[in-house]
């Protein structure tokens, strides 16, 4: 398998290099030259396989010959040592749970697969591999579990100050080691822009050797398909196949559901579930793609107002408009619409929501209402990802539920640590001047 450059002005390139790169030389994000169909024998007997049969089958062709079928096969293993349940919240709602992870958050998947190929690609190498990562939240802490202790590799990331919950923090700036933080004064997209900015600096990659895990990079971005097959493998009536609905802040997890779907997935559509944050809702209305600036919200990992990864479902549908959408549909949800919707679930449903699941829960619902009242139109149930587990975001959580989000023992150890961060300003020269003093 070949990865174009989106900016088609670099050369192709196989997976080990997209994943060391991270970005095209041209600063495209790298898209696979052709998308591989699963077997049909495979999507009719998938209750047949297990996650990590089916993990390997979906990620095997993306690789081809960069890891040998025996060193792959334990890299998608020691990925998936936890459970993906699918579970049902209402008569036709489904959530698939995504946070049994270390870090408890969907992410854990595409940085522990990323982690574990990068270390394999980088044996016996001189330079170091310094990951630079932007998080709105989960990343941070996904990546900083995925890579630590990973030898050859150091991880720089940056975070909004004051915009990520107390314990997304705590997961990104205590495990010391390899592992460093770097607390912004600005947004999401200010962290963004500087880690662009560094990849695009060719005086500085003459003289570190930098990649991304952000979801522009292939590594973490492609494993992401996993979290749709789990749920195909469990959805109870196959006769009809699920919307997925997806909470969507820089469009890498959808896209990768987009991607699964391409290849041969059964579904019925997908909505991108957005908060205030609604450049990309707003372009599925009226067919304009406008960036905006980020507005803060309680779904904060979804803080997103230019989302990266958008450009790759563009290509997935050849910018065909009408082809996008007719397979996926936006939502907007408020941070009003955000707290009601977890005190009615949670009274309701007994089903605890974090605020990003939340979002997609209201999307889910309010899309299968419109098509249920439409005539001639048959009635759908539909998959919500909840990408975090609600005590990530005690704050937010209890204060509308009015109840204490019981603590897991992991997390309890870590709100007795002391977060180690340095604080810099929203402007590339301090993160370039950083960068250079750990040469």
């Amino acid at each position: 398998m070949q990865y174009l450059s989106l900016n088609r002005q670099s050369p192709a390139v196989d997976f080990r290099e997209a994943a060391i790169r991270g970005q095209a030389p041209d600063k495209g994000l790298y898209f696979p030259e052709s998308i591989p169909l699963q077997p049909r024998d495979f999507i009719e007997n998938i209750e047949e396989y297990s996650k990590e049969e089916i993990a390997f089958m979906v990620i095997q062709p993306y690789i081809g010959t960069e890891i040998p079928e025996e060193k792959l096969r334990q890299i998608v293993s020691e990925t998936l040592q936890f459970d993906f349940p699918l579970v049902q919240v209402t008569e036709d709602m489904y959530s698939l749970e995504l946070f049994h992870g270390p870090t408890m958050a969907f992410k854990d998947v595409g940085a522990r697969f990323m982690s574990r190929c990068l270390g394999h690609f980088i044996q016996n190498k001189d330079q170091e591999l310094t990951v630079l990562v932007a998080t709105s939240g989960d990343t941070g802490g996904a990546v900083a579990s995925g890579f630590l202790g990973v030898e050859g590799v150091k991880v720089v990331i940056l975070y909004p100050s004051g915009k990520v919950s107390n314990v997304q923090e705590l997961q990104l700036t205590t495990l010391g080691q390899n592992i460093k933080a770097l607390e912004v004064n600005g947004n999401f997209d200010d962290c963004q822009e500087m880690v662009k900015k560094a990849f695009a600096d060719e005086s500085l990659n003459k003289i570190m050797f930098i990649t991304s895990a952000n979801s522009i990079n292939i590594a973490r971005w492609l494993p992401q398909q996993f979290y749709y097959w789990f749920a195909w493998k469990a959805w109870p009536d196959k006769k009809n196949p699920p919307v997925f609905c997806v909470p969507s802040g820089n469009f890498g997890n959808i896209c990768a559901g987009l991607l699964s779907y391409q290849s041969g997935l059964p579904a019925n559509h997908f909505i991108a579930a957005c908060n205030a944050n609604n450049t990309v809702t707003d372009y599925l209305i009226n067919g304009n793609y406008r960036p905006k600036q980020a507005v803060p919200t309680i779904s904060n990992a979804m803080d997103v107002g230019d989302p990266s990864n958008f450009v790759r479902i563009l290509e997935l549908f050849n910018h065909y408009y009408p082809a996008l959408k007719e397979a996926l549909s936006g939502y907007s949800i408020t941070d009003e619409q955000t707290m009601q919707t977890i005190f009615e679930v949670f009274n309701e449903n007994n089903y605890l929501l974090d605020p990003h699941g939340a979002v997609a829960f209201q999307a889910l619902k309010e899309y299968l209402g419109e098509i249920s009242s439409e005539a001639g139109q048959p009635f759908a149930k539909g998959i919500f990802l909840e990408t975090a587990h609600p005590v990530k975001f005690p704050e937010t959580v209890e204060s509308i539920i009015n109840w204490k989000v019981p603590v897991p023992q992991p997390v309890y150890d870590l709100l007795l640590k002391k977060k180690n961060s340095i604080r810099i300003e929203a402007d590339y020269s301090a993160l370039r001047d950083f960068l250079l003093e750990t040469i």
